[in-house]
């Protein structure tokens, strides 16, 4: 089924309904919304883009996103949200290695000096057209193994992989948020402070179906005294907040003597969470946290910790749950594997494998990788953890190298290539290394070429250039070598020891 069937059944039974706030200003009901989304899907369909085709959004979080999202599904095509805080370079090659034939971005002209694939900005005469269109009387039909959302992940190669997600994708996840984080109703708010071209953009579907508000705060994005502000007004707001987020979140609160008032749940994941942040959020705002755990190819869906567990101080595994990401969602099962692939008991740490209908399809033109992380129908993550006997999931490492810093996937090699572009740059090796604001940071080990200095200043510059400004690093190492073993590879355990020795002076 196609999920812009939810969206038109809830205009239909209740068409005067809140739906789209611009802040705490109403800009649309029900109604509205979903003609606004058959209208720009009629211009796409005008336009020859129908199913089969892919639409690219390259945008920052606004008031328009949601609209022409749902317009992409009228039409039967597949949405490709691309992350607003990308590096347009960046952008243009997922546009081009997705097929997209739009792409809908606020700097339409910038943008199509990168790609020749047609660019549309919201609130220009080609947008106002799309909004002249006769709107389509009903979203297209689409199957439920159709791919409707192309989610671009981080992978082993540094470029990014794309994550088919099919109607039956969505529609699982979706309903495992009802079923495992948090009941929703007509009378609830979805904040969007995170990007909605990430998790907080796959929660909106259930919103949508149980008719509930959609807010986009008036600055776009996350300001944790506009959300204190928004929720006391809105009532009832749910959020998606990366765990750099929810410290800010609670540190403003309690700075400025409040409670949260109105917040009703925030999901927490995309990062490491230390058990005091999640201690102190719960002694500042109350029992309104959920965790999950989840990648784009099970997109918020492997593990959920719940409400009434990271409440529940009285428990006498209260910390080492608080220290895990839950149990396995309703619609997932979870095991831990060794190498060759084998189950191994409770208490064993070992690969994180993921089965069950909210698993992607598969990578888009990419079989080798497809080959690698689908195993016999289950999803290799590429995690490593172990499940306790009750089924709590702990998550010990990486298999991989990805950095995640403030809830955003950063893959070293793609900052490596970066700053291995700078003249006096001869060796560098990324790390990611803890940090109590950002759960993680990126570091560069850095090896200047022959009698030269490059300053920090110009490292930063030459990532830039080149990649989104939150991957560059937050801190650089200057060394005369890095540590290798005997086949020439970077030894990144032994940095980590550098830096650690660094850090103790």
């Amino acid at each position: 089924m196609n999920p812009a069937e939810w969206l038109a059944r809830t205009a239909r039974a209740n068409p005067d309904a809140p739906a789209l706030f611009h802040g705490s200003r109403l800009v649309c009901e029900y109604a509205g919304f979903a003609r606004q989304a058959a209208r720009v899907g009629a211009g796409l369909v005008a336009r020859g883009i129908g199913p089969g085709d892919r639409v690219a959004i390259f945008m920052a979080n606004c008031i328009d996103y949601l609209p022409i999202f749902y317009g992409v599904l009228y039409a039967g095509a597949t949405v490709v949200p691309v992350n607003g805080k990308l590096h347009a370079r960046e952008a243009a090659w997922i546009v081009a290695h997705s097929g997209a034939r739009l792409v809908f971005t606020r700097d339409a002209e910038a943008m199509a000096a990168l790609t020749d694939t047609p660019c549309i900005s919201p609130g220009s005469a080609a947008f106002a057209r799309m909004l002249d269109s006769e709107p389509l009387p009903w979203p297209a039909l689409m199957a439920g193994g159709d791919a409707a959302w192309l989610f671009y992940t981080s992978g082993t190669t540094g470029r990014p992989k794309g994550a088919v997600l099919s109607c039956d994708n969505l529609l699982a996840a979706s309903l495992a948020y009802i079923a495992d984080v948090d009941d929703v109703t007509a009378g609830d708010a979805a904040l969007y402070a995170a990007p909605l071209s990430h998790g907080a953009g796959l929660y909106n579907f259930i919103h949508v179906q149980r008719g509930a508000r959609h807010i986009v705060p008036e600055s776009g994005g996350f300001d944790p005294a506009e959300i204190l502000a928004l929720a006391r007004e809105m009532r009832n707001l749910s959020m998606f907040a990366a765990p750099t987020m929810v410290k800010r979140l609670v540190d403003t609160a309690r700075a400025s003597g409040q409670d949260g008032d109105g917040i009703k749940t925030i999901v927490y994941g995309g990062g490491p969470m230390y058990v005091a942040d999640i201690k102190e959020a719960l002694a500042v705002l109350g029992p309104k946290f959920v965790q999950i755990y989840g990648q784009g190819e099970s997109p918020m869906t492997i593990t959920a910790l719940s409400r009434g567990d990271i409440a529940d101080s009285a428990h006498p595994d209260w910390e080492a749950r608080l220290a895990s990401v839950g149990r396995a969602h309703s619609v997932a099962e979870v095991r831990i594997v060794n190498p060759e692939g084998t189950p191994l008991p409770p208490g064993e740490i070992g690969e994180i494998a993921v089965r069950g209908p909210q698993v992607m399809t598969g990578y888009l033109d990419n079989p080798a990788a497809n080959a690698a992380s689908l195993r016999d129908g289950w999803l290799m993550t590429g995690d490593l953890g172990q499940l306790d006997s009750q089924g709590y999931l702990t998550l010990r490492d990486r298999a991989k190298d990805m950095v995640i810093s403030g809830g955003s996937n950063i893959y070293p090699r793609e900052v490596e290539e970066a700053l291995l572009t700078h003249p006096e740059v001869s060796e560098v090796s990324v790390i990611g290394a803890p940090d109590p604001d950002w759960g993680e940071i990126v570091v560069a080990f850095v090896v200047p070429g022959a009698d030269c200095a490059p300053t920090a200043a110009s490292l930063d510059a030459t990532c830039v250039a080149q990649i989104a400004r939150f991957k560059k690093p937050k801190r650089y190492v200057f060394v005369g070598e890095l540590p290798k073993n005997n086949y020439g590879k970077v030894l990144k355990t032994e940095l980590r020891e550098r830096l650690k020795e660094i850090d103790r002076g």
